[in-house]
């Protein structure tokens, strides 16, 4: 069962924090839900995360870049609390565009490895792969393609096989 975008992004707001006590101009620790929903309310202004830094993304992307396998992203919902943070409070995120442009091309880099590792799987004889450190919007986003392509791939299995063993007959 594939879930949408919006069910990922739905469940990156339950990423909790401590809740209270509320004072006056004094940073408090609160899911990601809350904060938005006091923000929209012009309640709060809203502390990025530690990670939402342009010298830590571009460390990030770096290491991406290097490296041949999957990175550990600094959050397991690194795009959706992006997206979020951007449509509803760009203006407490130091650098925006920096960090939207950032995201973008960790996420691209990190797709297209994702693609050139289910073709090579794809292509092979195994029968099963380790991916590490995907986070549950990367892999929703290559299920549908995956669980097609690995279809396709029984079936043509199975009817070389069913063909080889008539053919021995």
């Amino acid at each position: 069962m594939s879930m949408d975008p919006a069910e990922v992004e739905f469940l990156a707001e339950k990423t909790m924090g401590e809740i209270g006590p509320f004072s006056p101009s004094l940073p408090v620790d609160v899911p990601l839900w809350m904060a938005l929903n006091l923000k929209q309310r012009q309640k709060c202004r809203i502390q990025p995360p530690e990670w939402m830094d342009v010298e830590a993304l571009e460390e990030v992307k770096q290491k991406e870049t290097d490296d041949k396998f999957f990175t550990a992203m600094p959050s397991n919902h690194y795009m959706e609390i992006t997206q979020l943070l951007m449509k509803y409070a760009p203006e407490d995120i130091p650098r925006a565009d920096q960090i939207r442009t950032l995201i973008k091309d960790i996420w691209d880099l990190r797709n297209a490895k994702l693609r050139s590792s289910i073709d090579v799987f794809v292509r092979s004889d195994v029968t099963h792969a380790k991916l590490n450190h995907l986070t549950p919007m990367e892999i929703n986003t290559a299920r549908p393609f995956l669980t097609r392509a690995l279809d396709q791939m029984h079936m043509l299995r199975t009817n070389t096989q069913t063909g080889l063993k008539q053919t021995q007959e």
